[in-house]
């Protein structure tokens, strides 16, 4: 049986793996954990959300923004548009180009967590020949990563 502190560097060893987009059984096979307890590390830890931000881009979904208001603009562009409809079509290329301005205000929060997320894979990668880092090591990184981000959002 591993001890308390052998599971806890399994369990950091495995929320790295799921942030990198791993499957459940990868990781287990990677750790030496069951997929059942690599599940509830999982819902536990609220990591799901987190490698969701991580996979998520600021480029992706401002370029689909763009590309909804394209096809809207598309749509205005019709000879045969109903011209109740361009009120309702403005309105959503509004929207749109709100949600793009608010991504853009966001942009701070949103490259720290990539650096932080390349950092991490970085830091992962060299601990395989590197003694210095430890999954303790990263987990400190982790922590302060996002401690600083959840600053950052609240400001």
């Amino acid at each position: 049986m591993a001890t308390k502190a052998e599971m806890e560097n399994k369990k950091e060893l495995a929320r790295l793996y799921y942030l990198q987009g791993e499957t459940h059984k990868s990781i287990a096979a990677k750790t030496g954990v069951s997929e059942v307890t690599i599940g509830k590390w999982v819902d536990k830890g609220g990591w799901e959300a987190k490698r969701a931000g991580i996979n998520v881009t600021r480029p992706e979904i401002v370029n689909k923004n763009l590309v909804l208001i394209s096809k809207l603009l598309d749509r205005l562009n019709e000879e045969e548009i109903d011209l109740k409809d361009v009120g309702k079509i403005v309105d959503q290329i509004s929207k749109l180009a709100a949600a793009i301005e608010r991504i853009d205000k966001k942009a701070n929060v949103i490259d720290a967590i990539e650096v932080f997320t390349a950092l991490n894979k970085w830091l992962e990668q060299r601990m395989q020949w590197d003694d210095k880092i430890t999954p303790e090591l990263l987990r400190q990184f982790n922590y302060y990563h996002e401690l600083y981000i959840s600053e950052q959002i609240t400001k």
